[in-house]
């Protein structure tokens, strides 16, 4: 599976688990030239994916952090 259907459908652990795969394979080494070259170049897309996952997952925590502090405070904005 590779591409931008690849990088859309995949969840962050699938891609993750895939990355690390990749990783391995290209540490163990026994692959021609070309076959590394496609596993890094898949290991890139993988990385990208993860990224906009942590990301993703970043901007709710931070939105639910700023509502929950909204909701804590007075709600005028000065802090006190």
């Amino acid at each position: 599976m590779t591409g931008k259907v690849a990088e859309e459908t995949l969840g962050y652990e699938q891609a993750r688990d895939e990355l690390i795969e990749v990783v391995r394979r290209l540490e163990a080494g026994g692959t021609t030239l070309e076959e590394s070259l496609a596993l890094w170049e898949r290991g890139e897309e993988l990385a990208k994916v993860c990224r906009r996952w942590l990301e993703g997952a970043r901007a709710r925590l931070d939105a639910a952090l700023a509502e929950e502090n909204s909701e804590d405070g007075d709600g005028d904005g000065d802090g006190e």
